[in-house]
């Protein structure tokens, strides 16, 4: 426990480290590993694209009694053919979602419902997309997603500088992938909500990024003119520095966003709450992840390469190995004979009688 006392401050101070810069390729091949079953799961399996993407009709309606089993046997009666989901929502109402149907075939479903669970027409709650119009929406998706990121590389090359708004780009591509990827795993609808999440969750990794840098840029603001460390390694001391406030961000972010997800989505049933409490409690934590063992790695990674930082390397540690050299040759150093090491024994002076 006591070691643990304090940890913030002697992290801040450089008395306690953790290599995380220094260890970069571990933290690569955990990511790889992540992103390519990502890639992977998409390419298996694709998203869930909600109709709202993909065009569709939903039928929304009322009743205690009602289960999904019951549901998907009175649409698949009214010889609706296509895939179709069927979801409760919270304890007392029934989602039918359907392809693209015309105005006799939703006439069909409703009249379904209507006769297996004795409701009223005019209590369905129907919501009809054409596919123009979901294609449209996704257009206009991938248009912001695109913007946002085009806006945030030239927002970071003015604020810092250009290889490190590559590294913030390269850590929100990061975080994209695998959360979109565990999405496409666990088989959630993608809706608008899921947007707004996934534009959230890099909203929130940039600025944890940001707080990095901004700590990096002040411990690498003069360090060409000294011989003290190279960037690296001032580099690792600014995320050792930021590391505690990081967990401690993220660890109060997530837990509201877990009560949404788990209490929210799971035990109220409420399906917009659940799409983006998913994507932003994924989000949240692997963007925390990326903006400590991902973004600043790939910035020391691109800046040890500059002719400057490779000299300062080099004083670095030339300067390292002199001192090691000098200290061995003094603990090494023999003793010659008449040499005493340590004070000397000044002759006493005999008083005059």
């Amino acid at each position: 426990m006591a070691s643990v006392k304090g940890l913030g401050g002697r992290l801040y101070s450089g008395e306690t480290s953790f290599n995380i810069v220094g260890n970069a390729k571990r933290w690569y091949i955990i990511s790889l590993i992540f992103t390519a079953l990502s890639i992977g799961t998409l390419a298996i399996s694709g998203l869930h694209l909600g109709i709202e993407f993909k065009g569709g009709s939903a039928y929304t309606f009322t009743s205690t009694t009602a289960t999904v089993e019951q549901a998907r046997s009175a649409v698949a009666g009214s010889g609706i053919s296509g895939e179709v989901i069927v979801q409760k929502v919270g304890n007392d109402k029934i989602r039918v979602q359907t392809g693209s149907l015309g105005p006799a075939q939703s006439d069909a479903v409703e009249a379904a419902l209507t006769s297996t669970f004795g409701v009223q027409v005019a209590d369905i709650d129907t919501q009809i997309i054409g596919p123009s119009w979901g294609k449209e929406i996704t257009k206009k998706a991938l248009y912001g997603l695109s913007a946002f990121m085009i806006v945030i590389l030239i927002f970071l090359a003015m604020t810092f500088e250009p290889k490190m708004a590559i590294a913030a780009i390269v850590a929100v591509v990061h975080d994209v992938l695998i959360t979109v990827g565990i999405y496409a795993l666990v088989g959630f609808d993608v809706t608008p909500a899921s947007v707004i999440g996934f534009l959230t969750i890099l909203g929130y990794s940039l600025y944890d990024t940001v707080v990095v840098f901004d700590k990096v840029r002040e411990n690498t603001r003069s360090i060409t003119s000294s011989s003290k460390q190279t960037f690296t390694q001032a580099t690792n001391l600014a995320v050792n520095q930021t590391l505690v406030r990081s967990i401690n961000t993220t660890v109060i972010a997530l837990l509201p966003v877990a009560a949404i997800l788990f209490i929210g989505g799971a035990l109220l049933g409420a399906g917009t709450l659940k799409d983006i409490a998913l994507a932003l409690f994924i989000g949240m934590f692997v963007g925390a992840y990326s903006s400590i063992f991902i973004a600043p790695p790939v910035l020391a990674h691109l800046r040890e390469r500059e002719p400057a930082m490779i000299a300062l390397a080099k004083r670095v540690n030339g300067r390292v190995a002199t001192s090691v050299t000098s200290s061995a040759t003094s603990m090494s150093m023999p003793v010659h004979p008449g040499q005493r090491r340590g004070p000397r024994n000044q002759p006493k002076r005999k008083g005059r009688k």
